[in-house]
């Protein structure tokens, strides 16, 4: 078989604008950038603000392997095959990071005959939406250090006099607001910045800091959630940086950079129109990553797809209890919409994986020994779907398993597990998929299950509702979303949390940061354990988001790269083609 790019680089595409029109947007709703991309501009959620909305599904997963099982694939392979069964449809998926193109996961378009193309211009810089989210978080950073430096240098007074400015009085050691950056850069998690030559302040003021990746910035959180240009304009202002003196919170607003940072980002606002191999249209929009951030594409998209479309498939990061707890209890308050059917991938290796017989970490291959028969193994693992199943349905979203066949996978196997899936007593659907190898063709069987789950009525219940307190929020989501038995506060997360609900901010989300490798804050433990503690070390505030984010475990906001990190990969042939992205 192909390579990933040898597939897409053979595939004709149509040109970008037939995309658009048979899509169903008009000629000054998009604006092509190149042959095969186009930002879609707001007018269409104007126009289409009264027409009837399709169906929303929502692709998870079971608890991955590291190098992923195949969820963009089985998004983009279920968008193609309800497209063969002449449904309309339209797939949204969320922007790659360069973190995991360069590090460890490689490219993030799927794969096989189940691509968003074409795949080079996706996975490398696409129309430069993260780079304006990069560079309007940086702009901050900067005017937070610049008024520290302007009003401590010759006093508060002397700064009012001179500039007609309001002191703001910034703590240095209070500096909410770290800095980011596009790639995995271990070195940069904690830094000085403001270093100078002795007897000098020319560079600043000294402080401690550090860098998160720029899908970790609260404000790629705000592009997903915003539902307009003023809404984005109002979330950048309620951002909180930085604590004073008195411990009252500063904001971009207070500092006069909100509108600044807005006009930075204002080309993000507007989702990009790619297509999959098969010319379905597929929006794509903002980069949370779910383990340290939400996770989902943006309910712009969302809302220009649903209303164009019978069928809208999008996803959410890694597991259930990752990408999709934060689509149902982050995502859905925001947007209003519930999803109306879930599919939960799964692979034979990633059900292997879960046994806990096998010795699996981030930048390691996958060892050939797990995609060998082994019944035993399979038998021990399912528990992990299983406990992804009644987490799914526990949300009163009807629901379908797809098994993302592989090469090596055996028939045997594949037949006991969906044997296995089908004597659960909750009633899912179930099907292989065979997207990565057939393309659409491949997922009818899975896109038949969809339709007809999208056919039942939804239940939906969120685990918290907004007038809970924090504390219950957070153990909701501990509690009924990881089977946990208990949770744990550090001394800092505890004064944090009591200050928080002191400035009024009770009423938020929470957004949990853990390791997507387990349902626990622990990478190593496997299967589908219960009455396990979760751990918060710190929380952080993220208003203009409109959640808490509560950081567990030894999860970091700015990933490093493994001993053999993807780029090794990657280069540039004679033709002038990029090699080895796949």
């Amino acid at each position: 078989m192909l390579s990933d790019i040898e597939i897409c680089r053979t595939t004709p595409l149509q040109p970008i604008d037939d995309v658009a029109h048979q899509a169903g947007l008009q000629t000054n709703e998009f604006q092509s950038q190149g042959r095969y991309k186009a930002k879609v501009s707001l007018d269409a959620l104007n126009r289409l603000k009264d027409h009837h909305r399709g169906k929303l599904v929502v692709v998870t997963a079971m608890t991955p392997t590291p190098l992923g099982e195949g969820k963009t694939v089985t998004t983009i392979g279920l968008a193609q095959g309800l497209a063969q069964l002449n449904q309309s449809v339209f797939a949204c998926i969320r922007q790659p990071s360069m973190g995991p193109i360069f590090g460890v996961k490689g490219g993030a378009a799927g794969g096989g005959y189940s691509q968003v193309a074409p795949m080079e211009e996706l996975n490398m810089h696409l129309t430069g939406d993260i780079h304006a989210v990069t560079a309007a978080h940086n702009l901050a950073a900067a005017a937070i250090d610049a008024r520290i430096y302007h009003e401590q240098r010759n006093g508060y007074e002397d700064f009012t006099a001179r500039t007609g400015l309001k002191a703001l009085r910034i703590d240095p050691n209070h500096v909410k607001w770290r800095r980011v950056l596009d790639h995995n850069d271990r070195a940069l998690r904690m830094i000085t910045i403001g270093r100078n030559e002795n007897g000098k302040t020319i560079n600043g003021f000294e402080r401690e800091d550090g860098f998160d990746i720029s899908a970790a910035s609260e404000l790629m959180a705000i592009l997903a959630l915003a539902s307009d240009l003023n809404d984005l304009r109002q979330r950048i202002g309620r951002i909180v940086v930085a604590y004073n003196f008195d411990g009252q919170p500063i904001t971009t607003e207070d500092l006069q950079v909100a509108g600044a940072m807005t006009v930075t980002m204002k080309d993000t606002i507007q989702p990009t129109l790619m297509q999959t191999l098969e010319g379905v249209p597929t929006l794509v929009h903002a980069g949370p990553f779910a383990n340290i951030a939400h996770g989902n594409s943006s309910i712009i998209a969302d809302n220009i797809a649903t209303r164009l479309a019978d069928f809208t498939v999008t996803e959410g990061g890694f597991g259930s209890d990752m990408g999709f707890e934060k689509a149902c209890n982050i995502k859905t308050k925001a947007s209003n919409i519930a999803p109306d059917c879930a599919v939960i991938v799964a692979t034979l290796r990633g059900i292997k994986a879960n046994s806990g017989r096998y010795d699996l970490r981030p930048g390691n291959a996958i060892p050939d020994s797990l995609f060998a028969p082994d019944s035993d193994a399979l038998t021990a693992g399912f528990a992990n779907l299983q406990w992804h199943i009644n987490n799914v349905t526990q949300y009163g979203v009807p629901t379908v398993v797809a098994i993302n066949r592989f090469p090596q996978d055996s028939e045997e196997e594949l037949q006991q597990l969906m044997a296995m899936i089908k004597a659960l007593p909750q009633g899912v659907e179930v099907a292989i998929s065979e997207a990565f190898s057939r393309g659409g063709l491949g997922a009818t069987k899975l896109a038949h299950c969809v339709m007809k789950q999208c056919e039942k009525s939804v239940q939906f219940t969120p685990l918290y509702k907004s007038e809970d307190s924090l504390d219950d929020k957070l153990h909701a989501v501990a509690l009924k979303g990881y089977g946990a038995g208990s949770v744990t506060y550090s001394e800092k997360a505890t004064a944090q949390l009591k200050r928080f609900n002191e400035l009024g901010y009770g009423h938020l989300s929470v957004c949990m940061a853990k390791t997507p490798l387990s349902i626990t804050t622990d990478s190593a433990i496997k299967g589908a354990p219960s009455g396990f503690d979760v751990t918060i070390r710190e929380l952080k505030l993220c208003s203009g988001a409109g959640f808490i984010y509560a950081l567990c475990g030894s999860v970091m906001t700015m990933p490093g790269l493994p001993d053999k990190p993807a780029f090794m990969s990657l280069d540039i042939d004679e033709q002038g083609n990029i090699v080895g992205l796949s």
